[in-house]
């Protein structure tokens, strides 16, 4: 954000600087895709919460465990070809058409990024097996997925610890 700031200033003035454009395009495939294994954390990511919360109990662990393995199993593959993709700028020596930097850095980044989120899946699977197992454990190493209410009452209380902090 700074570069794209400090490009839209310097371009403004008469000034632009030589691949800012560059780098913010190279910067937001790092940091979009860095962030995928986080939002799984937080169970960020679109859900079919339609479907999902039909189920109660083992059932619903069993569908959770089997979709979140469907997710791993497409990752992997997304893992594969970012690979390569990869490979092939540092093969051929990839550099963006404007300030001639390299991209393979950057595309390095997805393969990697992919990698900690597979990991992340397949830790959830686990989890979800084992509640599928033994329903009444405490969930461990699964997402909390909140209600919107839940989810309003969590926000509200965390403003109040906020101010109570800011005093």
């Amino acid at each position: 954000m700074i570069v794209t700031v400090a490009g839209i200033v310097a371009r403004l003035s008469g000034s632009p600087i030589p691949g800012a454009l560059d780098v913010t395009e190279l910067s937001i495939a790092i940091f979009a895709f860095l962030g995928a294994a986080y939002a799984q954390r937080l169970a960020a990511h679109i859900r079919m919460d339609i479907v999902i919360d039909r189920f109660t109990g083992r059932p619903r662990y069993l569908v959770e465990a089997l979709a979140t393995f469907a997710g791993f199993l497409l990752v992997l593959v997304l893992i594969r070809y970012s690979w390569d993709f990869f490979l092939n700028a540092y093969t051929i020596g990839d550099t963006t058409p404007d300030a001639d930097i390299p991209t393979w850095p950057a595309k390095l980044c997805v393969p990697i990024a992919f990698t900690i989120w597979a990991m992340r899946l397949a830790l959830e699977v686990v989890g979800f097996l084992r509640l599928v197992i033994w329903p009444d454990a405490e969930p461990v190493a699964v997402p909390k997925v909140m209600t919107p209410a839940e989810e309003a009452a969590h926000e509200v209380e965390s403003l109040r610890e906020h101010q109570e902090d800011a005093r």
